[in-house]
């Protein structure tokens, strides 16, 4: 059974979903986020932290479980090794743990739904894997228009901050042709231009 208030309306959108549209008098969206820290009041690292520049990246395991990450880095030398701050809680974590294995995919400016999608920021219907097209690896799935992929054997990991470091060695690289990075910028996703 539904119920629908009188003062609810339905519109579809251009996918032809349904989506409710509240016309009480006074109601309004936003265009900032009305629950946010006010900027005087921010931890001095936060926004410090918000003005590096990081690439967009999506770290999946067998299981499968995945995780938006923009804090990613690879370090070249004798193995070759990629570091990364995750969140301990993230099913992510017990996925990558128990397989000891791991990918890690470059996303670029149409993955931003993705993105989101794998950061907890947008719905999941079906689950996670639901929807876009997959390359299953032996480190995990790889979106199949992803910028390039690096499968990683998990080495390490321990509390930093409020976070967990992950250290890895590469043991594979796959790479697409080139293609622009998808970046997180003070809170937004940003294209090089």
């Amino acid at each position: 059974m539904i119920i629908v208030a009188p003062n609810w309306r339905w519109a579809r959108g251009r996918d032809g979903r349904m989506f409710h549209v509240n016309h009480e008098p006074g109601a309004e969206i936003h265009h900032t986020d009305p629950f946010a820290v006010p900027a005087g009041l921010r931890s001095p690292v936060r926004r410090l932290r918000g003005r590096l520049a990081a690439p967009v990246t999506l770290w999946t395991a067998p299981g499968p479980a995945g995780l938006t990450v923009s804090s990613t880095l690879v370090a070249e030398g004798e193995p070759d090794r990629l570091l990364g701050l995750i969140d301990p809680e993230a099913d992510l974590w017990a996925a990558a743990e128990t397989a000891g294995r791991f990918a890690v995919a470059t996303l670029g400016p149409a993955h931003r739904q993705l993105a989101d999608r794998f950061a907890g920021l947008f719905p999941a219907p079906g689950g996670l894997f639901a929807t876009g097209a997959w390359t299953e690896t032996p480190y995990g799935p790889v979106p199949s228009d992803a910028g390039g992929w690096a499968g990683c054997r998990l080495d390490t990991a321990r509390e930093y901050g409020w976070g967990l470091l992950v250290e890895a060695t590469i043991e594979t690289v796959d790479l697409a042709e080139e293609t622009d990075p998808l970046l997180h910028y003070r809170g937004r996703y940003r294209e090089l231009t």
